[in-house]
């Protein structure tokens, strides 16, 4: 009997399949038996072996179909094989010298194993560097024999078939063959490591593998990646049936999905099916999830997520994007000084400060937004906790007095990173802030959402350019313990635009409590301090930024809008906020507020709102006061920007596409009237679901104060609200 029995299909590599036969028959060990397998007696590859086998005994021709497949020819080299051990090897690949000498002294040294594992190289076709991608899993493997059980993540896998040797006498008993066609070494590698009892390594290259320069046959487009999903169950379910334990069960569910979520992440594998094949696989990554299964960090974490979730379509708009940014430049600061990293590294082996929390609001502008109002309740209810807010440093000026600060980028800002507890953002923090063990990540957001936003934005090249790239920003919503909502639309969205593990808190807007706390000396302050004329009803102007145009342009003439409607109002000015360094706009009857700090307060002021497309609309609409939409490119923006439902269908209140429209709505008191009203209330059914006046206590009674859900205040039902007054008495004009 020989020592080793070496199969090598042959199907499609007969010009090739000389340099392989060649590397066995003159390797320095010569006790082992050569098995070629042809497709046909009279195929281009049975004349190549026709010619070796006159020559070397050894060398003992058999014949398999081209229908049975790679897993056919095989099996047929296995049923005729008499060695002591198998390998297989492809017809394209070599066996490096002294291969088999290395390999029968290993199998002399550990003794009779089931299966000795080694490593293989990687060769490219035409230049670069090799790789050893069997070294990683081998390394950590014990010296002598030992059972699968010792090295659980030596699952088998992810190993190609010609990546090891088997013992002829276990293949046998265990009536182990190679399932199926496509993917057969990931069916056939996991089933032989879940019946193997003794394994062992060689911790060194046996076979060089030569890259095609057409790639792997698996890279092709087809209805054959299907398989890889016949093998993925075969092989869980047998190791259900086995009850294998759950340190080895977790590294082969993960291993088999990570090849899942490649093909079905891969652009040209399934060019029809992909749905198909992802809500399979779905189903089989619940059914088969290892219970406290823990997925991967990062982008490969959210995609276990997704699977899990059955969510393709984010799934899929996850994946082009990251492909469309990958090698984008990073838009937030990062700590690249060294003595920057040393101290923020120094920091991060601190303790976590129980009682700091950090807070800060669109990337620095100062004290603002849903972080303001969650400090603001935070004093009142957790007067124990420091607050230091972070703002860049044109910012530090609008501070108030009382409030601690650290400007971006300074020692302090990295040093209360390091150390906080708690980092409240509407935004996101740098790219480079660790989520530290026991520190709590809320997500407050800015606004509600009818632009497209994070993962969503992929699909729309203008706004995926700007972005940057998508693969950091996911990492970065991978920090998030808390993510806030106002309305239930907000938490569908923001479940698909920012998918991730953390725990939507459907608590409300905490900005938006003023919304229903304020009184009418409020109100009538607010408008003293931006210099509305007493008597005038003030028409808060509030347009979005349109990322495919430069700069701040209004849509609208303000000047002549204003002499078209009548001298009874006035016109607050309120560009984006990417605009808010800008000079002062208009005059008169235009009051420019673009640079005032609280966006509340302008809407406190204002008797109504005119807007386009602007998230405003949302927060104004809880003041139960007219709106008007002021739409004159609303294809345009919703080709580019994409929207997640059609504002023209389900308007807060009037809409004008011209200048003409806009003003007649003023003039003939449409604004205001039933119809407007009619369509406020919808909206207000839709969107206004939350924001009840407590939404800043609930968040502090809940995430820095840590109380149960239970005991968080329940959301006040809309009819109950009473929102603040207006200051003018809108009637008909």
């Amino acid at each position: 009997m020989p020592r080793f029995s070496i199969v090598v299909p042959s199907h499609g590599v007969a010009g090739r399949l000389p340099q392989a036969l060649d590397s066995i028959l003159a390797q320095s060990f010569g006790d082992f038996e050569l098995i070629p397998v042809c497709d046909a007696p009279d195929s281009p590859a049975a004349d190549v072996v026709a010619g070796y086998a006159e020559r070397d005994s050894r060398v003992t021709p058999m014949h398999s179909p081209p229908s049975a497949g790679l897993a056919g020819a095989r099996n047929t080299g296995l049923r005729s094989a008499v060695g002591g051990h198998v390998l297989f090897l492809d017809g394209d690949d070599v066996l490096v010298p002294g291969a088999l000498a290395a390999l029968d002294a290993r199998l002399s040294a550990v003794g009779d194993v089931d299966v000795l594992y080694f490593e293989h190289e990687r060769t490219p076709w035409w230049e670069g560097e090799p790789a050893n991608p069997a070294a990683p899993l081998l390394a950590g493997t014990p010296d002598g024999a030992f059972s699968p059980g010792r090295a659980p993540r030596l699952t088998g896998v992810a190993l190609p078939a010609w990546s090891a040797a088997y013992r002829r006498a276990f293949l046998t008993e265990q009536h182990l063959t190679f399932p199926g066609d496509h993917y057969t070494d990931t069916g056939f590698g996991g089933l032989v490591t879940l019946r193997a009892e003794r394994v062992a390594a060689l911790r060194a290259v046996a076979v060089r593998h030569l890259l095609r320069r057409q790639g792997n046959r698996l890279n092709l487009p087809g209805e054959h990646h299907a398989e890889l999903l016949d093998q993925t169950e075969l092989v869980l379910t047998r190791a259900a049936e086995q009850e294998l334990p759950a340190d080895r069960l977790g590294p082969l569910f993960e291993q088999l999905f990570a090849a899942v979520l490649r093909t079905a992440a891969h652009p040209r594998r399934l060019p029809a099916g992909r749905r198909a094949f992802f809500r399979r696989a779905s189903a089989l990554y619940r059914q088969h999830r290892p219970a406290g299964y823990q997925p991967p960090g990062g982008s490969l974490g959210i995609q276990h997520r997704l699977l899990a979730a059955g969510s393709y379509a984010a799934f899929r708009t996850l994946r082009a994007a990251n492909r469309r940014a990958a090698g984008a430049a990073a838009l937030l600061p990062r700590p690249r000084g060294l003595r920057t990293r040393l101290r923020y590294a120094a920091a991060l082996r601190l303790p976590l400060d129980e009682n700091l929390v950090v807070y800060c609001a669109y990337w620095g502008r100062g004290y603002a937004c849903n972080p303001a109002a969650i400090h603001a309740k935070a004093r009142e209810l957790a007067p124990h906790l420091r607050a230091v807010f972070l703002v860049e440093p044109e910012a530090v000026g609008a501070m108030p007095p009382d409030v601690e600060y650290a400007v971006i980028g300074s020692r302090k800002y990295w040093r209360v990173l390091a150390r906080a507890k708690y980092l409240v953002n509407n935004a996101n923090f740098a790219d480079a802030v660790v989520k530290r063990p026991g520190s709590v990540h809320l997500q407050t957001q800015h606004g509600t959402p009818l632009k497209k936003m994070g993962a969503d934005q992929a699909t729309y090249p203008v706004v995926a350019a700007a972005t940057g790239s998508f693969a950091k920003l996911l990492a970065r919503v991978d920090r998030w313990d808390y993510n806030l909502t106002s309305n239930r639309h907000s938490t569908e969205m923001w479940e698909k635009a920012f998918p991730g593990a953390h725990e939507t808190l459907e608590y409300g807007y905490p900005r938006n409590d003023v919304y229903c706390t304020a009184s009418a000396e409020d109100v009538a302050r607010v408008r003293k301090e931006l210099g509305v004329p007493d008597g005038k009803k003030a028409l808060l102007y509030a347009p979005t930024h349109r990322d495919y145009a430069t700069g701040f342009a209004s849509g609208l003439d303000l000047a002549e809008f204003c002499e078209a409607i009548g001298d009874e109002y006035v016109v607050l000015l309120r560009a984006h906020y990417f605009y808010d360094q800008g000079a002062s706009r208009g005059g008169g009857r235009i009051i420019d507020v673009t640079g005032h700090r609280s966006s509340e307060d302008v809407c406190l002021a204002a008797d109504a709102l005119i807007t386009d497309y602007s998230s405003i609309m949302f927060d104004y609409a809880n003041l139960d006061r007219p709106i008007v939409v002021y739409a004159d490119d609303w294809e345009v923006y919703r080709e580019l920007r994409g929207v997640y439902f059609d504002l023209m269908r389900i308007p807060p209140g009037r809409v004008a596409r011209t200048p003409e429209e806009l003003a007649a709505v003023f003039r003939d008191g449409g604004w205001a009237d039933e119809s407007a009203t009619a369509l406020r209330a919808a909206f207000r059914e839709r969107f206004c679901q939350f924001d009840d006046g407590r939404a800043a206590e609930r968040v502090v009674r809940r995430v820095l104060l840590g109380q149960p859900p239970e005991s968080i205040p329940p959301v006040i039902p809309l009819a109950e609200r009473v929102p603040a007054p207006a200051a003018a008495a809108l009637v008909r004009s």
